[in-house]
């Protein structure tokens, strides 16, 4: 009998501290900035030394950075455009052009 009792208590304080456990674990929450857990804020997705096209992972648009055409490449690169990329799949898209 006295087994038992020692088993029941054992069975009781694993159940407890599974529960403690389960309890005080940090919840997903939507305020939670999208794409965390290590993944990447920009994706590059082509760059030569006149242009440059990125991927903003929290905002899922894409910009566009290009030289002046006169300019040789290393020189300061200007926004020239995005596209929302939310509108994939729609019969168009219109790119948002800057001056």
């Amino acid at each position: 009998m006295r087994e038992t009792s020692r088993l029941w208590a054992v069975a009781l304080i694993v159940f407890g501290l599974g529960i403690g456990v389960y309890a005080f674990k940090p919840a997903a929450t939507t305020a939670q900035q999208p794409g965390g857990g290590g993944a990447p804020k920009y994706t590059v997705i082509e760059t030569e030394g006149t242009n440059l096209l990125v991927t903003d992972n929290s905002t899922n648009i894409v910009y566009y950075y290009t030289v002046d055409p006169d300019k040789a490449p290393g020189d300061e690169l200007k926004l020239r455009g995005e596209v929302n990329l939310n509108e994939v799949g729609k019969p168009v898209i219109k790119p948002k052009t800057h001056k």
